[in-house]
């Protein structure tokens, strides 16, 4: 009775202790990404790292819609773009400090998630997922249209400002800090909502929607609610690209911008917590410094794709943690 008692222990007894490895390895990450972020300007070129930061995430808040929502959006450029033309016209027509315009440009794209989201959830699968792209076509144009968008031209020389009325963001390295901090909350809070108790709903509704529903759980409106945080989270990207590059255009809000984002999440890893960073640094990386090739970085970037897919369909990351047994 007694080593049946004391072998029954064992699993129960372990399982905690790799949770807090698992976590302790997570702070290890996040303090090494930190430390990273101080260290790359000294070698790196600002904009490039901040190009890559706006997009790692786009790529962070799409990933908690597909990778932990189980939800393909192919339209997700719409909130990232959307978020950027209202910054860089709230900055640069009515005169927004920095802060504020990123917040309208953020507080546009959750309205755009909230009400594209509810049209959107009702249906699954590739079906929702067209529906997704026809609302982003619909942006598109409609931003191709509109007055304060300018057109093809875009919003050109938005001002960076100055931070809360004091700080000037026209230097490159305070702008980088700005840039660097919503990054990091941005990642933190995706973190947290994943390792929430709402994040393990989510899991379970990606994994067997029906049985969650069996248990009690109103799977549309959790569908909903990732569905909003994820593009508030986009439009939080769109917005600081938009100050940091002093720019909006039609590139940010076209259907390739959602194609990218996918891309950066499928290389990186989907359903990992840090591989959309690795991705969206693969593919930037990958248009900056091959950009003399003009066309083809596109082939090129459909080489890499293929080459994961077939490769490594988990990404990067996704390969790294299993090899290693730890989940990244």
């Amino acid at each position: 009775m007694a080593d049946t008692a004391a072998i029954d222990a064992v699993p129960i007894a372990a399982a905690p202790a790799t949770g807090r490895d698992d976590k302790a390895l997570h702070r290890l990450i996040f303090v090494g990404i930190a430390v990273l972020l101080i260290l790359a300007p000294l070698v790196l070129y600002p904009v490039y790292l901040m190009k890559v930061l706006c997009f790692a995430l786009f790529a962070l808040a799409f990933n908690l819609l597909l990778g932990y929502g189980g939800l393909l959006s192919f339209g997700h450029a719409t909130y990232f773009g959307m978020a950027s033309y209202l910054c860089a016209y709230t900055a640069k027509q009515l005169g927004f400090t920095p802060e504020l315009a990123i917040l309208s440009g953020t507080a546009t794209a959750a309205l755009f998630g909230l009400v594209f989201g509810a049209l959107a959830i009702r249906r699954q699968g590739i079906y929702f997922s067209m529906i997704t792209l026809a609302l982003a076509q619909m942006a598109f144009f409609f931003s191709l249209q509109a007055k304060f968008t300018g057109g093809e031209d875009g919003i050109q020389a938005v001002p960076r400002g100055n931070l809360f009325g004091v700080i000037s963001l026209a230097d490159d390295r305070a702008m980088y800090g700005l840039v660097c901090v919503i990054f990091m909350a941005g990642m933190l809070l995706i973190y947290r909502i994943i390792h929430s108790p709402f994040g393990q709903v989510l899991k379970a509704i990606r994994d067997n929607e029906p049985r969650a529903i069996s248990l009690g759980y109103r799977a549309s409106q959790y569908k909903l609610a990732v569905f909003v945080l994820s593009a508030t989270l986009a439009g939080l990207a769109g917005s600081t690209k938009a100050i940091v590059f002093q720019l909006a255009s039609l590139t940010d809000v076209h259907w390739s911008m959602s194609g990218e984002v996918v891309l950066m999440t499928l290389v990186g890893g989907m359903g990992t917590v840090f591989g959309p960073i690795v991705g969206a640094l693969v593919i930037v990386t990958m248009e900056t410094y091959l950009a003399q090739f003009g066309a083809w970085v596109t082939i090129i970037q459909g080489c890499v794709f293929v080459l994961c897919v077939l490769l490594f369909r988990e990404g990067i990351v996704g390969l790294i943690a299993r090899v290693v047994r730890r989940p990244l």
